[in-house]
This record gives C-alpha cells, structure tokens and sequence, in this order.
C-alpha cells in the first residue's frame, strides 16, 4: 500500500481492472474485496480495498497500473524494503498468498508500519473502520468495505487507551496475523503478532 500510495500521482485516478487481475486468486482461496473484471475503479478504492478487506485483487490492480505487472511492483516493495533496513525481508508477491520465497521478521513489520503511518493516505485507510467506494460500471451503488480487525474486535478499547487500527493477515503457513497501532497515555504503539492458531 505504502509503495502504490508513493508511486501514485492522483489517488482519484480511474483504474480498469481486467480478466488477468484475476488470475489464479480464486484458485488460491485469496480474499477478495469485491470487484469485478472490467470495473473502473479509483485507485482510493482500491487501496481502501487492498487494506480493509485484503483485498487481492485490489492490490494486483494497483500492481499493474503502477509498474506494469505484479512482478515488477513486486521489485519496487523490495527495493523500499533494503531502503528502509528491512534486512530480513523479501517479497514475491502483492497478496500475501504463501510462497517459500516471501517472508519477512515482526521487527521488520514494525520498521514497514512505522515508516507507512507517517503518510497522511497511508494512515487513513490504515485506521478507518470502513469505507465506501464511489459508484463504479459495475457497482453503481458502490461497494462497503469494513476493517477485518475491528470486525472481530468488540471494541477498541483497552487499559489506558484504544486500538487505532490494525492489518489482519492469514495463510495456512503463517498462521493468523495482525500488525496493529494503539494509543495509550498520549502515545502511540505498534504491535506485530503472528503464527497465532
């Protein structure tokens, strides 16, 4: 999200997501956010639906009107991630889909999340509850995201503060996952957990 919101000159532009977009992801069980082949989409919306509802399909999109193809975008997330010292990091893919090459450290989660929240886009879309997306070709009405961690949240509070917000992430291999930001006596915080059953 962060390397699409940097790369990006105007987050209202149109986006058509075609056929392709949707290669092997419902093969691969990935989440979806909701979009169909052919719809114009802002990129706003699909950042929203990248981060919201992990999206795949949003974020292949975004891959594609960035650098031309998720391979390429994929070289540009690696490329900030040696940038930022992210040293045990490496990416193979926009989705998150488990593959051997694509693992990264919580500590290098935590260097990624801090550095994104410093971006006003990146932040917003980060601690929104939902969001709901312009009227498209093929949802005139729109579609409504919600963040999947405050779904599963009954609430946001906690000792001393609140849950701003928070990325769930999950495969088979890695296990449940969540890189989230709190505020607790004026400060805020950032915690990473992962492999969780």
């Amino acid at each position: 999200a962060i390397v699409a919101i940097e790369n990006l000159s105007d987050l209202n532009e149109e986006i058509e997501l075609t056929h392709y977009t949707f290669d092997g992801l419902y093969s691969a069980d990935a989440s979806m956010a909701g979009f169909e082949a052919g719809e114009k989409v802002r990129a706003i919306d699909l950042l929203y639906g990248a981060l919201l509802p992990s999206g795949a399909e949003a974020c292949i999109g975004l891959a594609d009107e960035i650098a031309g193809s998720e391979k390429d975008f994929v070289k540009l997330m690696n490329k900030k991630a040696a940038d930022l010292g992210m040293k045990n990091t490496h990416f193979e893919n926009v989705t998150g889909l488990h593959h051997e090459n694509h693992y990264t450290t919580v500590k290098d989660m935590a260097i990624l999340l801090s550095y994104a929240l410093q971006n006003d886009t990146f932040r917003e879309v980060f601690t929104s509850y939902r969001h709901s997306t312009q009227p498209t070709n093929k949802h005139p009405g729109g579609i409504t995201f919600y963040n999947t961690m405050f779904e599963k949240l009954n609430n946001q509070n906690i000792i001393g503060g609140e849950i701003l917000g928070g990325k769930t992430g999950y495969t088979d291999e890695a296990g449940l996952c969540l890189a989230s930001l709190a505020k607790v006596d004026h400060q805020e915080y950032i915690l990473i957990t992962v492999g969780a059953k």
